[in-house]
């Protein structure tokens, strides 16, 4: 490691690194089909998926039309594309009724035209068109009691699809006889084009019976006319799919990959330990904490400096009051675990640059992130218990704030191990 080098510096540099590797303009123009003899339809959902049509606008060749839907806040703009704006992750009218345009606008059409379809993470929300027999109403409750749960977003998604008249394959089906091709931004562990955005244009093997036990798993409380509404998706081997074609344009080892490269021109070892890690926040905390721990006492599994370098997307089961997402949680938890241990810096941000439902993307924490917050008077454990990741950082000043980055490859966690050789505790 260079001896000029800051280390918050660096890490907001391999954030940075690991948003740009999937920026619409970069990964969408290399994937687009060629323009078919019929009309070419564009539609899309989630938080990127604005930008994503702006990039296909700037170098398509050919008449264009179509609509989009993103967060309120992630809008560019278009010129030929509609491009509205909906709640998330709470769905809500707006998504409802940008759902409906979308799937009208793919009915109709013919073996010669052509649908571009547009995902990225958040899609879900944003597609809020409820199945017969469910209400916007019931999707919203339903979608609070998830997000409070604890369950994973392939959790949250199988429940959602399966009370949906548009995901889970069902806007595909609509564009029948039409070719679909899928260009998709993941957001999820696995990058399993089913659980991103609940799959509007992929077939699902979940099943009702699957929403069912997960519904049943984390204790929602939905009524039975709710469960009556489960309705089965469009399952593999579809006649009616086949001539869609799905492609990953953006993923989140792709970030991890990018953000390993700045660490490498900086004298710094990468280590990557997953691009799909799942759990609770504070658990996946303490793991990455024993690891980062093994690094500047042991020299394993790299000897510092090292920067430990994961994605996925971790829950946090909402117990208490307070303010943040789940990489406020990770960070809080791993300041915590760390002890103010003198050799380990660390960032933790979601790569569209909203962590949760606040303002901020993350937090960064130092060795010196415990002792001045007792000097504010903050207890870290208190903030831990209430769930107030974002009330602790935000008196710290070490609040990471992006704005909407157009892009959405999941959780970027970067753990930066110097030389120093002594355990902290």
């Amino acid at each position: 490691m260079r001896e000029d080098i800051d280390p918050p510096a660096l890490l907001r540099a391999m954030f940075r690194a690991a948003i740009e590797a999937a920026l619409p303009a970069r990964c969408v123009p290399p994937h687009l089909p060629k323009r078919p003899r019929g009309r070419t339809i564009v539609v899309g959902a989630g938080k990127a998926a604005a930008a994503m049509a702006k990039a296909v606008e700037d170098v398509w060749e050919g008449p264009l039309a179509g609509l989009v839907v993103t967060r309120y806040g992630h809008a560019v703009p278009c010129r030929r594309i509609e491009a509205v704006e909906a709640a998330h992750p709470v769905p809500d009218a707006a998504g409802q009724a940008a759902a409906e345009n979308i799937l009208a606008a793919v009915k109709g059409l013919g073996p010669d035209d052509l649908v571009l379809c547009l995902i990225s993470g958040g899609g879900s929300a944003l597609l809020a068109l409820p199945a017969p027999g469910v209400t916007l109403d019931d999707k919203r409750a339903i979608s609070k009691a998830l997000l409070r749960s604890g369950a994973t977003i392939a959790e949250m998604n199988c429940v959602r699809k399966h009370l949906s008249a548009i995901k889970g394959g069902r806007l595909a089906v609509a564009a029948a006889p039409a070719r679909v091709v899928t260009l998709l931004i993941s957001d999820v562990p696995g990058d399993d084009p089913s659980v991103i955005a609940s799959g509007p244009t992929v077939a699902d093997p979940t099943t009702v019976d699957d929403a069912s036990a997960i519904l049943d798993k984390y204790r929602i409380d939905a009524p039975q006319a709710i469960r009556d509404a489960l309705s089965e998706t469009v399952k593999p081997g579809d006649p009616r799919l086949a001539r869609v074609d799905t492609i990953l344009v953006a993923t989140p080892q792709m970030a991890l990959e990018r953000a390993a490269a700045v660490a490498r021109a900086a004298g710094i070892t990468p280590v990557i330990l997953g691009n799909a890690i799942e759990g609770e926040a504070r658990d996946v905390a303490l793991v990455h904490a024993g690891i980062a721990r093994q690094i500047a006492v042991h020299g394993q599994p790299a000897p510092p400096p090292a920067v430990l370098l994961s994605g996925g997307e971790t829950t946090v089961t909402v117990q208490g009051p307070g303010r943040g997402g789940r990489n406020a949680e990770f960070l809080l938890a791993l300041a915590i675990a760390l002890d103010g241990h003198p050799c380990i810096h660390a960032l933790a941000a979601d790569t569209d640059g909203i962590d949760g439902t606040e303002d901020n993307a993350g937090a960064l924490i130092d060795p010196d992130t415990l002792a001045r917050a007792a000097a504010l008077g903050l207890d870290a454990k208190s903030h831990l218990a209430q769930n107030d990741g974002y009330g602790f950082f935000e008196a710290l000043e070490a609040l990471v704030m992006t704005g909407p980055t157009l892009t959405n490859v999941n959780d970027f966690r970067a753990i930066l191990v110097t030389p120093g050789g002594s355990d902290g505790a």
